[in-house]
């Protein structure tokens, strides 16, 4: 199924704010459910980069070339981490000093976004698996920020920004300076992708315990990406 462009763009948008309408009317108080949907986003993502985006980028290009832009973009997360504390992969580690806008988790949470945004354009699949990444993560960014010293005009303008960057990347990727550099982009994003959505599933079992929920919905996520 091949999305129109305007499709692509409004649906990112539209996946934070439907996680910030849930937190904000519902007050959710447990996040079992969350991480469920989570660890099925980080199956779902991962599956969906070895079908889709993988055999895609590696074809007609140097195969060390890709492979180290690869590597390069999980260095970029694993940098991108210092600055986030985990929030691209479901986890709140950060101290919002009162009043004041989050700076540094802003810009590691965007740049994380723009890149993702990379390969919507050239393949629809992965649109499905970013729209079902950013919801529990928006979710749990929104239970963060709502529950913060911060003001509620700093908490929205925070997710609006936030909610239009995964569009910006996919618009950019497109533009005449860039279109050449594709593969390599998406070879980044294939590596943020990687380091997101294995931590996810590692850190899916709290203690490293067998969870037969979380086993059954990480499967449910292999097995549609593998029909998507």
């Amino acid at each position: 199924m091949n999305f129109p462009s305007s499709v692509i763009y409004i649906i990112p948008i539209l996946a934070v704010w439907s996680g910030f309408a849930f937190v904000w009317f519902t007050k959710p108080n447990h996040t079992d459910n969350i991480k469920l949907l989570l660890a099925f986003s980080g199956a779902f993502l991962l599956s969906l980069t070895f079908f889709e985006l993988l055999p895609d980028v590696y074809e007609g290009h140097d195969p060390k070339k890709i492979a180290l832009y690869i590597l390069g973009g999980i260095l970029l997360q694993v940098f991108l981490e210092f600055f986030s504390k985990g929030a691209e992969h479901g986890h709140m580690h950060v101290h919002l000093e009162e009043n004041k806008f989050p700076t540094l988790l802003f810009l590691s949470l965007c740049i994380h976004a723009l890149v993702e945004g990379v390969p919507i354009h050239e393949n629809d699949s992965i649109l499905y698996a970013i729209i079902i990444h950013k919801i529990p993560i928006a979710i749990i960014l929104s239970i963060f920020l709502i529950n913060s010293t911060l003001k509620f005009s700093t908490t929205l303008l925070f997710i609006g920004l936030f909610s239009l960057m995964t569009p910006l990347g996919s618009y950019f990727s497109t533009t005449p300076l860039l279109t050449d550099y594709g593969y390599l982009l998406t070879s980044i994003s294939i590596g943020v992708f990687f380091h997101i959505s294995t931590i996810i599933l590692f850190e899916s079992a709290q203690g490293h315990a067998f969870n037969l929920r979380k086993l059954v919905v990480i499967i449910l996520g292999i097995g549609i990406a593998y029909l998507v």
